[in-house]
């Protein structure tokens, strides 16, 4: 027989593997178009390091019995390093520089707060307690990271940048975690992700209002786009098709 902590395990990783997999479309986006555009880094920078914190919380030596937080965001820092690689790789100059700036300082921080737990706090209660409650921050922080990109959503009536499989995720990530916090009875866990799941339902909200708005922008570039290349294509024949002018010598 399976115990329950083993299929909690097994679930909880799938689905959060689900939610560190939604940005893909987005990436793949980037990757076929060779350029980042108006996509904002700062989901994928705020989700690492949250899943570094949360890692840190799971350790056994900060919160006993909690295999399922850590190997979930274990995976999480692999995957989310991957997604940050590559807005590096697209991004410009100084795109680039703030993207390594915001990482270094993550690591900073993680390995400060890791060294100031573990050596100034004695106990598991005092540990889990310390780091809970900044990975509580920053998990919600993480949450509403999306909502970075409403400047950009509101001037445009467009969410083209706003990534809906990532809110869609945290929607059903969030009500799992809850789901999970309720059994073991952990505030640390169910109070980030009880604001996650509304943070989530916010921008799903957002993304209904305006995604009609967005096709018909999005359909209208592209008429756009194929009217100059119709342009530019004549302006090629017209070019081709006229006669040269005999050249004169003068005397």
């Amino acid at each position: 027989m399976v115990s329950a902590d083993a299929a909690r395990t097994f679930v909880g990783n799938i689905i959060a593997l689900i939610f560190f997999l939604s940005p893909m479309p987005t990436m793949i986006d980037i990757w076929r178009k060779g350029r980042v555009e108006h996509y904002s880094a700062i989901p994928y920078l705020a989700t690492l390091l949250n899943c570094m914190l949360w890692g840190l919380y799971g350790l056994p030596m900060v919160q006993p019995g909690s295999l399922l937080v850590l190997t979930i965001n274990g995976i999480g820092i692999v995957i989310e390093s991957c997604f940050i690689l590559i807005f590096f790789i697209f991004s410009d100059k100084k795109a680039r520089l703030k993207v390594l700036v915001v990482l270094i300082l993550e690591l900073i921080f993680t390995s400060l707060l890791a060294f100031l737990a573990l050596n100034l706090a004695h106990t598991h209660a005092k540990r889990s307690l310390i780091i809970g409650i900044v990975c509580v921050f920053f998990n919600i922080l993480m949450y509403s990271s999306p909502l970075a990109i409403m400047k950009l959503v509101i001037k445009t009536k467009s969410v083209e940048y706003m990534p809906f499989f990532f809110s869609l995720a945290t929607v059903v990530n969030s009500s799992v975690w809850i789901a999970y916090a309720l059994i073991r009875f952990d505030p640390i866990i169910m109070i980030p992700n009880g604001l996650g799941l509304m943070f989530g339902l916010a921008q799903l909200i957002i993304y209904g209002l305006f995604y009609k708005s967005t096709k018909r922008i999005i359909a209208a570039r592209k008429e756009k786009e194929v009217d100059l290349s119709k342009v530019v294509v004549c302006g090629v024949h017209e070019v081709e098709e006229k006669p040269n002018k005999p050249s004169t010598i003068a005397l």
